[in-house]
This record gives structure tokens, sequence and C-alpha cells, in this order.
């Protein structure tokens, strides 16, 4: 934040910086490794490396109990009338995501980067509720990934309702581009001839005015950001399919592969344009961004519990530790 003191408002510079929030947002998820050093110790200094007992195992049934009493034809058949139900093979079952292959995580984490950075800029030209509602786009592109690349197959109502709720995200789009709170209402009511003309009149100045263009650029960075974020929500599913990883180091392994790539981009582009008279004080100028942090309590604040509520969500992080405690007892 600059130029605070000066008594003018329209020379009083916000803390614009959304790389930087990128780089606090895989802070935040590489914090998850944390619970992963408390169970690994644990395991390691309170259960005193016990092996598993056979309590710690629930046997699982391999008899279909959807499978009808009474089937003749199933009993002379040859072939299992439920091949899904059948019990897994060692071959079938996922393989840990361990060693090189962690570095297929890399993948979603790029994904991340692109997504967040360009949701950041776009937030910061459009209001947080057009940036809510326009994430809703998100939807439609995750159903054509997955009919697409996982081979999924959705039902007519369900592309229904990703029509339905694309149509929503572009009159949110329309509302936030044309919209303006009118301050004084006229005294005398016109006609309604001549009050529908100059609506008309009203709403082309309006969307053709530099604040509508503005908003249109942010809306159209925000609805592009969730390309990136469905292609991570896919590459994710289409690689924890395959293979066995814990949640809570899927979500630290991202972090780590996120943050190493956002800072080095930081530096390359600190480098060539940060430094430079035209990106002063940019979004890439990491000196700047760095003496914002330091200098403003109520940003280092809000940045710090950025970080927190990204890496340990309280909806989400009782799900994890739930989902990882289970997993250990499997």
């Amino acid at each position: 934040m600059r130029n605070c003191d000066d008594p003018d408002p329209k020379n009083h510079k916000l803390f614009e910086q959304p790389v930087i929030q990128t780089a606090q947002m895989f802070v935040g998820e590489m914090g998850t490794w944390i619970f992963v050093a408390i169970f690994s110790l644990r395991r390691r200094y309170f259960i005193n490396g016990s092996a598993p007992n056979a309590a710690d195992y629930e046997p699982v049934s391999t008899v279909d109990e959807y499978l009808p009493e009474h089937d003749d034809s199933s009993v002379m058949s040859t072939t299992p009338m439920n091949p899904v139900g059948k019990p897994h093979s060692v071959k079938e079952a996922r393989i840990p995501l361990t060693g090189w292959r962690v570095l297929l995580l890399s993948l979603p984490a790029i994904c991340d980067i692109l997504g967040t950075t360009l949701m950041n800029v776009g937030l910061l030209f459009v209001v947080a509720s057009i940036y809510q509602m326009t994430r809703g786009a998100l939807v439609l592109f995750v159903g054509l990934f997955s009919v697409l690349f996982l081979r999924k197959r959705l039902h007519l109502f369900q592309w229904f309702a990703l029509v339905t709720v694309v149509l929503g995200v572009g009159v949110v789009g329309l509302a936030g581009a044309i919209y303006k709170d009118p301050k004084a209402a006229p005294s005398a009511a016109p006609s309604a001839a001549l009050a529908a003309r100059e609506a008309i009149i009203t709403l082309t100045k309006r969307a053709k005015s530099p604040e509508a263009l503005r908003t249109i650029l942010g809306i159209f960075l925000i609805a592009g950001a969730q390309i990136f974020t469905a292609s991570q929500f896919v590459f994710e599913e289409y690689i924890l399919e395959k293979y066995e990883l814990e949640p809570l180091k899927v979500v630290g392994w991202e972090g780590i592969f996120g943050f190493s790539f956002t800072t080095i981009a930081m530096i390359v582009l600190h480098l060539t344009i940060g430094r430079t008279e035209a990106g002063r004080y940019g979004y890439f100028d990491l000196v700047e961004a760095w003496r914002e942090i330091t200098h403003c309590r109520s940003i280092a604040v809000s940045s710090f519990l950025i970080m927190i509520s990204i890496g340990y969500d309280p909806p989400s992080l009782p799900f994890l530790l739930l989902l990882s405690f289970l997993m250990k007892k499997r």
C-alpha cells in the first residue's frame, strides 16, 4: 500500500499482488505436512511400532447381496452376473504413489498455479459477489473434461443442469457489467416508451464505460481460470484412480511443487519485468510486494490467516483427518 497519507483517495494504492497470494496458498497447503509428521510420531512413539493385528481389519464380503435369490440362469452360467462385484486381485490394487511417481502431482499443481493466479487478478476488477458467482462455470468445464478425458458419461438432465448454470453465470456477469446503483431518483416519472428508450441508451453507455470493460475483463479472467481448475480436478482424479496416497500427503506434495514453481516464476518475472520502470509497483515487483507485507500489519495478519484457512480449512480438515485415520486402520 502506498500514498495512504495522501488526502486525495484517488492517489491511494491498494495491495494488489496476485502472484504473492498464489504463493501464500501453497504455503498453506504445505502446512498439512505438520499433521503428517504428527501421525508419524504417533505411530513411532505412542503405538510403539506394533504390527497390525486381525482386529484392525474388517472382512470384505465377496458375495453380491443384490443378486436375486432364485436365479436359475446364474446357477448354470459360467460367467459372473456382476463382474464389478468380484473381489479385487493384487494386480487390480492401486499402485503406491512413491518415488518418481510423486512428480505426477506437479501437473495439478501447475494447473492450480495458473487458475489461482488468474482468479486473483480477476478479483481486482470485480466485486467479491460477482467473483464467487462466476466461479460457478467450473462445473461446466469439469463435466466436459470428464467426458473427453476420463470417459465419463453424463445424462441429459446433467447436461441441462450444466447449461443452466452457465446461463446463470452469464446473467450475473452481464448484470455486473451494466448495473450501476442510482443515487437519486427522477422527480417525474416519464412515459413507458421514453423510459424504455432511455434505459437502452443508458445500458449501452455503461457497457462501453471503462468500469464496465474492467468488469468484463475480470469476468473473462475468472471464467478462463476455471479451465485450469477443472484440469487440476481431472488430473487429480486420473492420478488417484491409479495410484494410492494419503489425502494429506497429496495436498502437501501439491503445495511443495506449487510453491517451488511459483517462487521460481516470481524471481524470473521480477528480474525481467518487476525491476523495469514499467513494471515497478506492478504484479511482478517482488521487492515492493515484500515491503507491503512486512510494513503493513493488516496485510501481514490477513496473509497469515489466509494461509491457515487454506491449509487447515475447518470444514475439510476433519474429513481429511478422518479419511487418513481410516486408511491407516485398513
